[in-house]
């Protein structure tokens, strides 16, 4: 297989998708499975993959009552880039061709990219980093990659130099509909004559469709920004800042998110910026971890 059919492979991921709601289990699998084979390793046990890839799915996935890592271990086979090393002993349930989780940790089959993709990516390391790069970029946001790579153990020097730009002009737009500084805390330091970890962010992600306009963005300063896109806090359509009642700390949590917990953030200098209810409610559903801390839980929308 050839890097550009791997490539669009890749673009071409059947991930499941209905109304805005997040699936990135076949993504995050890939991404584990780039980390192993840095270290020399293609197939890997179902039992490892469904604990490592859980934790995975609870971190930078949304939060749900369950996850379900046999889906992915199964199913990326029919997008061409998975294979298992004993299929053919899976009893498959009635109503689907998935086999079930039960048969899956008896027989304990492994998984991994095919032997040819294996092979490129061992001797090429720039296209591993292409490969993981083209995966992140279709599927999170740019402010928790790094994240994400060292929770796969996957090591990319200057990732943030192959990140595909966006469109400048949303980040001027958002900035100056916040009168430049952070919605939350104020930041707006400056070196010289320009802004420093003042970034737009947001709301409905880009990935999952998200707009580049003013009512689908906030300017964030950089911490914050990584906060509200890993889960940590949320906004309700009153502009309320919500903490997670799944966050904690002893440095930092009071000062940077407590302090601020169910008051109202900075808002933008027109009406016609304030952020639309269907994008604070695809934040609140599929990126906001868990619930939000007691005082507040009413306050938020569809919690």
């Amino acid at each position: 297989m050839k890097k550009a059919e791997i490539l669009d492979r890749i673009d071409n991921l059947n991930v499941w998708k209905k109304g805005g709601i997040r699936a990135p289990h076949k993504p995050l699998l890939l991404l584990y499975a780039l980390g192993r084979i840095q270290n020399g390793q293609r197939l890997i046990p179902y039992t490892e993959i469904d604990q490592d890839l859980k934790k995975l799915l609870r971190e930078f996935g949304p939060a749900r009552k369950s996850y379900h890592p046999e889906y992915p271990f199964w199913r990326l086979q029919s997008d061409g880039l998975w294979e298992l090393d004993k299929p053919n002993q899976l009893q498959l349930r009635k109503s689907s061709t998935d086999p079930k989780k039960s048969e899956l940790l008896k027989y304990n089959p492994s998984g991994g990219l095919p032997p040819g993709v294996f092979r490129l990516l061992s001797t090429d390391k720039q296209f591993s980093a292409d490969m993981a790069t083209r995966i992140l970029e279709n599927n999170f946001p740019a402010s928790i990659h790094e994240d994400i790579l060292q929770a796969v153990g996957l090591d990319i020097e200057n990732i943030s130099s192959k990140i595909k730009l966006r469109d400048p002009n949303f980040r001027e737009r958002i900035l100056r509909a916040y009168q430049y500084q952070c919605a939350v805390c104020g930041f707006n330091v400056r070196v010289g004559d320009s802004l420093v970890a003042l970034e737009a962010a947001h709301i409905k992600w880009h990935q999952a469709g998200g707009p580049d306009e003013e009512q689908n963005g906030l300017a964030l300063c950089s911490l914050h920004h990584k906060l509200f896109d890993r889960g940590a806090f949320t906004i309700t359509d009153k502009m309320k800042m919500i903490v997670s009642e799944t966050t904690h700390g002893t440095h930092g949590l009071d000062e940077w998110l407590m302090a601020f917990h169910g008051k109202e953030i900075r808002p933008p200098q027109r009406p016609s910026y304030y952020p639309k209810t269907n994008f604070v409610n695809w934040h609140v559903k599929e990126v906001f971890k868990g619930y939000a801390r007691v005082s507040e839980r009413k306050t938020i929308i569809n919690a």
